[in-house]
């Protein structure tokens, strides 16, 4: 009942006044992408009905029936309005935070080649490069805007795909034919290393690195490979794993190394497990079927499709996506994380204070 109740208080600001930082910075992929896949040449997009269904004037592009995990950061942060996509970005928002995650975006720039032009990590940097140069204009200095960036926070959810990639299209990745599990780990992590130093190089100091969720749980997998008499494919969760193990060591490793780093890892698989534990507990919530009806090829919802008429009683909203009610209780956990088993080495709420 407790959970009912905070879903239908209105979205509002968690915390009022002045927000807590400056200014929020998103990077990732589908989870957080808020609409720059809208006017691309992709498949991995979503600005059609019921995407959006619970989210004023939808849809947006959110792969989700309502907000996702960023819409929410801003809330517990102070914001007084969520993040803008970098698709439409004005200076006003340059100088308060831009959303630059894409669907179907990846570490590796090859992730996910076939859908279509998405923005891999890569990409998503320089258009932060961008950004930087349009605060320096507007601020009318470089040591202006590094003080008011030096404050902001950033947020990273990516890798996603680059797993998913990997263990749902043998044929069609790169990766597969190239790598073990292990070594496309390690590869990854070494790729996001040299993209986390080229944040921090232009000017990002605050940074929550998230690791995958549980990538063996979700619909998609479920429908094409058995689970062995367990909730989950295992073995994918495993291959995951790899990745996120070497993640938390990554977080040691930049804040010892790069000068005022504060760098926190974010367990997603963790906090996943415990939404979905907690709701299914509950007896309202359906743990690994989704809400919409969808496509066995794309794992998106059909468009114009009718779907579940009570969202709150759904943890995945398509294939691949949690629902608003997911991402919201994801985002508390995060926030203000009630164990060290869901942030390294800090919560959210602590790195805002830093």
């Amino acid at each position: 009942m407790f959970l009912l109740f905070i879903f239908f208080i209105k979205s509002s600001f968690l915390i009022e006044g002045k927000p807590q930082v400056p200014c929020l910075f998103i990077f990732g992929d589908s989870l957080f992408d808020n609409g720059n896949n809208n006017d691309i040449a992709t498949l991995a997009k979503v600005d059609f009905s019921p995407y959006g269904i619970d989210y004023p004037g939808s849809p947006t592009g959110r792969f989700c029936n309502g907000r996702i995990i960023p819409d929410f950061i801003a809330e517990y942060l102070g914001f007084e309005e969520y993040t803008p996509p970098f698709a439409s970005a004005t200076d006003s928002d340059y100088l308060t935070g831009v959303n630059y995650a894409s669907g179907a975006g990846g570490i590796l720039n090859y992730t996910n080649y076939f859908v279509g032009h998405q923005y891999d990590l890569e990409m998503q940097i320089e258009h932060h490069a961008y950004t930087v140069s349009q605060v320096e204009r507007i601020l009318g200095s470089a040591t202006q805007a590094e003080e008011l960036l030096n404050k902001c926070i950033y947020v990273s959810n990516i890798g996603n795909n680059d797993i998913l990639n990997y263990v749902l299209n043998p044929i069609l990745s790169p990766a597969r034919r190239l790598y073990s599990p292990d070594q496309l780990a390690e590869v990854l992590v070494q790729a996001y290393s040299q993209q986390l130093e080229k944040m921090y190089s232009y000017g990002a100091r605050k940074i929550a690195v998230f690791g995958t969720a549980p990538l063996g749980c979700i619909p998609q997998v479920l429908h094409r490979y058995p689970t062995k008499g367990k909730i989950c494919v295992e073995w994918i969760n495993n291959d995951a794993e790899l990745f996120n193990t070497r993640l938390i060591s990554l977080t040691d490793q930049l804040n010892t190394n790069l000068p005022d780093a504060q760098f926190i890892f974010v367990n997603y698989t963790a906090i996943s497990y415990a939404n979905i534990i907690e709701f299914v507990v509950s007896g309202f919530v359906v743990g690994n079927i989704p809400c919409c009806v969808t496509s066995s090829t794309t794992g998106l919802c059909f468009r114009d499709s009718i779907p579940c008429p009570d969202r709150t009683k759904f943890f995945f909203w398509d294939n691949y996506h949690p629902t608003e009610i997911s991402n919201m209780a994801a985002a508390k956990r995060l926030y203000n994380a009630s164990s060290p088993l869901y942030t390294y080495p800090m919560d959210l709420q602590q790195l805002a204070l830093k």
